[in-house]
């Protein structure tokens, strides 16, 4: 599944997919997984809940609720059992060529430039006839062995796209906004984004650039390769919390980024001469 990076913790995970429709449940109730969409995306929680987690607060969407999640937006999801009933849930993503055929189709969404934007942030959904009726009619292919036609899934995808448009009139210049992404300084959202793992091509795609831009503009800004240069800045921002914040290794190594204690204090004494354990004030 391209766009999650599922970190299995418990004893069954299931996804499956048709035609950018993707359903999933899971059995335990600690699976999250880092989701980085490159598309825009409707998740329906059929039962248990969702927990998504921007970094800054917490969004939680219960059973029968749904939210909006913008293309290029980076959260950490989390799928929990409650009230007895297994996380299901169900996306719906909506690529570019999708939304090209029905900005084709929808003339009388085809509103003036002068529109604004609804906030480029997660937005839980009011509860609406349509998206209960949409999702309901699709909660059969929870069992994979019944297998939905392509050109049926692209008419709930058809349904779901409407369904916003119906909400608020502001879904379509966000959604049917075809240009490309502007440059966005990079060293700025890398500063923003030191804790999470993105590949060269994410750090590309996110601050809008092809891969080899990115690598040619990244050397004309620092002498460090992008690796590098977010170790250098996972490690200055603990010493920070350490030093000033009086935070403890164990409170600070994987909130910054790094995977285990061991990586972190190798790092750490290889950049600053001392173990971590040496700069509590």
């Amino acid at each position: 599944m391209e766009q999650e990076n599922a970190n299995q913790v418990g004893p069954m995970k299931v996804i499956f997919a048709y035609n950018d429709v993707f359903f999933s449940f899971f059995y335990d109730d600690e699976s999250g997984c880092i989701h980085r969409s490159h598309e825009y995306a409707m998740n329906y929680v059929y039962s248990g809940e969702m927990i998504l987690d921007n970094g800054k607060e917490q969004i939680r969407v219960g059973k029968g609720e749904c939210v909006f999640i913008p293309r290029d937006h980076h959260i950490t999801m989390y799928k929990k059992t409650c009230d007895g009933e297994r996380y299901c849930g169900i996306f719906l993503n909506f690529k570019r060529n999708f939304l090209r055929e029905m900005y084709g189709k929808l003339d009388h969404y085809k509103l003036p430039a002068s529109t604004s934007k609804l906030d480029a942030g997660v937005i839980k959904l009011p509860k609406t006839a349509e998206i209960a009726s949409l999702f309901a009619s699709m909660t059969p292919y929870f069992d994979p062995e019944v297998k939905p036609q392509d050109d049926f899934m692209n008419l709930k995808l058809q349904e779901g796209l409407l369904a916003l448009l119906h909400i608020d009139e502001r879904f379509a210049p966000m959604l049917f906004d075809f240009n490309e992404p502007w440059k966005i300084d990079i060293l700025d959202f890398m500063g923003k984004n030191y804790m999470y793992e993105f590949t060269l091509d994410e750090l590309a795609h996110y601050t809008g650039r092809s891969l080899a831009t990115f690598k040619r503009d990244f050397k004309k800004i620092s002498d460090l390769t992008p690796e590098k240069w977010l170790i250098r800045k996972r490690l200055e921002i603990a010493y920070a919390k350490m030093k000033e914040g009086g935070r403890k290794v164990a409170d600070v190594y994987a909130e910054v980024g790094f995977k285990n204690p061991s990586h972190f204090s190798t790092a750490f004494k290889k950049q600053y001469g001392v173990p971590p354990t040496a700069v509590f004030s």
